[in-house]
């Protein structure tokens, strides 16, 4: 390959303004200017600048913790950066996400990431959504040798080379995850896995940047041609530890350190350039003089920055709810919960092509609850995809789609099952906007059924709410009948937010008045399903039946009783609630899960701090018993609460 003097100046250029860079950060980090830790490149500067110089300004990247290097290559201004690891409002992420979650998303960078191989199902999420869009964007997914040994890099490597994604796996084998050797943790070639999942995968020279820039120039041209994924392995090495804070004893030997050094990439493209008179040492000298200007120019920046404020931080970890209105009138046929869902997901995907749907089963048989038939017919395979059971990294994959301008509906088979995605839901989507200084959205639906009362144990059974709500970044959203579930899933869809949407497995068949239109729900708005005077109950998903059941049973005992369904739970409609309780003087909340640290506590908790002096009577909650959901049918119904459970709680107080 003919390599372009003025090409040659760009990787040399690149590779001494990241070294450069970390350099300076241990000295800043040392001063007390840089906080925390940061993860130094300098070693490895080779891998990012071969491998980024391949790209175009529309092509994207994802790194990680030690990400400088890649985010340099990709054209991230330093200022910036530097202001960024300095905490400083200036910032790439306005001193929100610091140095191991440096993004621009103007320049394609989807975040480095602090969780090893957490980044990989994020870039192929982005692959998928150039694959969508009919783009021959390329993306390059940036992980480590420790990396290379989670869970996510095989599942994302196996889905990637099913659907022919423009992703490119790009392993820096640096030879040590943290302080154990490669050769301690790593079966086999890192490279020689590729072959498990039939596609290319090349083992080659980390130190040496003509390398790199030949191989990925080949993946790269790959994947803009629509032929699918590939894996380099660059071995390199870094020449420090770990982290810049890791006080840790010495596990490599001082021979090893030193030999790698003298294979330090920057002096063997310089030598090589003066050598073959490819570009004269004096230019060479002026391109460093140049770096060390730039660098200067950041440091006074970034110092003379201000802080972020209080407000900018709380400001960050939302973008604005969706605005909509709804209907006046709430007539029309008798459909189920699970049609509801149904028409909610054909409306939006008719109203809007960015809106596509994933997991498993979703599309040939239309979900294994019905919920997503004839998507597939109406929209084709592209836009309703069936996933392999690989629950971590398609829900990551939803991520990276959404952050790249999609509108994803992720579906969890069985929301017991979410567990499995818990790092992709709470330290990924929660958090991506927040981390990147409150620019980005991630429109984002992750919905399933949970609950128990079909006989399905343990595992299948659980109501996991008070998880999702705990989590700032969430929006959770639990509806009780076919309308609301029509309503807010279609509000969900067009939120820009992550949305964790709970459907109740006992709701799916149940049936209730539906409008045919398109209509939306505003979030964070609750329900007045049956109005009283005496009594307060809060109640969601399949409670709401059972407390309206339990409040017609005590008006034939004069006991008048207020049901109220928050319907979202996150954000919560806190008026409506202190409002009612304000007019009845007594609480009972209902929900299926368990008691302890259930959401109900947190109900519990806003009207003890906001309208104690209202309270005639104790607060009661109506929960689950303290114990995993019985497969056997007798003891199911003896765990989950019955509406004579609900009655009995309102007697207590009156």
């Amino acid at each position: 390959m003919t390599l372009h003097p003025e090409l040659l100046e760009r990787l040399f250029t690149t590779m001494v303004r990241i070294r450069r860079f970390d350099e300076k950060t241990t000295e800043l980090f040392n001063a007390g200017l840089v906080k925390g830790t940061a993860h130094s490149y300098v070693g490895e500067e080779a891998v990012a600048a071969g491998a980024c110089a391949n790209l175009r300004p529309d092509d994207a990247i994802v790194g990680n913790h030690r990400g400088h290097g890649h985010c340099i290559a990709k054209g991230a201004r330093i200022d910036l950066m530097m202001a960024e690891l300095m905490g400083r409002a200036t910032g790439y992420c306005k001193g929100l996400g610091g140095s191991m979650h440096i993004a621009a998303l103007d320049l394609n960078i989807f975040g480095c990431n602090g969780i090893v191989a957490a980044g990989v199902p994020i870039g192929a999420g982005a692959a998928l959504a150039s694959r969508i869009r009919k783009s021959d964007r390329v993306v390059i997914a940036f992980f480590g040798d420790g990396g290379a040994n989670q869970g996510v890099i095989h599942e994302a490597m196996n889905i990637t080379a099913v659907w022919r994604l423009p992703l490119i796996f790009l392993c820096e084998n640096n030879q040590y995850a943290l302080s154990t050797a490669s050769d301690r943790t790593t079966a086999g070639g890192i490279a020689a896995r590729a072959a498990g999942y039939g596609i290319p995968g090349v083992r080659i020279d980390g130190n040496d940047v003509l390398a790199v820039y030949e191989t990925v120039a080949q993946a790269v041209e790959r994947g803009r041609a629509g032929q699918g994924p590939t894996l380099v392995e660059a071995v390199t090495y870094r020449w420090g530890g770990h982290s810049m804070r890791a006080n840790l004893p010495d596990y490599r030997t001082k021979e090893e350190e030193l030999e790698w050094m003298m294979r330090d990439p920057i002096a063997r493209l310089e030598s090589r350039l003066v050598e073959e008179r490819l570009v004269p040492a004096p230019r060479l000298k002026e391109l460093r003089e140049q770096v060390e200007s730039e660098l200067d120019r950041a440091v006074a920046f970034a110092t003379a920055s201000p802080e972020p404020t209080v407000e900018l931080m709380e400001a960050s970890v939302y973008a604005p709810h969706v605005r909509v209105s709804e209907p006046a009138v709430r007539t029309g046929r008798e459909i189920t919960f699970a049609q509801a869902l149904n028409e909610a997901l054909h409306q939006e995907m008719r109203r809007d092509p960015r809106v596509f749907v994933m997991g498993e089963d979703v599309g040939l048989i239309g979900g294994i609850f019905g919920v997503t038939r004839g998507l597939r017919e109406a929209f084709g395979e592209d836009r309703v995809r069936d996933t392999p059971i690989s629950e971590a990294t398609f829900l990551g994959m939803g991520v990276g789609a959404a952050a790249a301008g999609l509108r994803p509906v992720v579906e969890i088979q069985i929301f017991d099952f979410v567990t499995l995605t818990m790092d992709q839901i709470v330290n990924q989507a929660a958090k991506f906007r927040y981390m990147l200084g409150g620019t980005p959205t991630v429109p984002l639906v992750i919905r399933g059924p949970q609950g128990g009362g079909i006989r399905l144990a343990a595992q299948h059974s659980q109501s996991l709410e008070a998880w999702f709500v705990h989590v700032p970044g969430l929006v959770v959203i639990a509806p009780s009948t076919p309308y609301d579930a029509k309503g807010l899933l279609a509000a969900a869809i067009r939120e820009d937010n992550p949305v964790i949407f709970l459907e109740h497995k006992v709701l799916y068949a149940q049936k209730g008045p539906v409008p045919e239109g398109e209509y939306a729900i505003p979030l964070g708005r609750a329900d007045v399903k049956r109005a009283g005077t005496d009594v307060t109950v809060v109640a969601w998903q399949a409670m709401v039946q059972r407390a309206l059941a339990a409040a017609a049973d005590l008006a034939q005992e004069g006991v008048s009783v207020e049901v109220i369904d928050p319907r979202t739970l996150a954000p919560l409609d806190e008026e409506t609630i202190l409002g009612s309780v304000a007019k009845t003087g007594r609480l009972v909340i209902a929900h299926e899960a368990v008691k302890r640290g259930g959401f109900g506590a947190e109900v519990a908790a806003l009207v003890a701090e906001k309208a104690i002096d209202c309270l005639d009577a104790p607060i009661a909650r109506v929960a689950a018993r303290h114990v995993p959901m019985p497969y056997n049918d007798s003891l199911e119904r003896a765990t989950i609460p019955t509406q004579q459970d609900i009655v009995e709680a309102i007697r207590g107080l009156i």
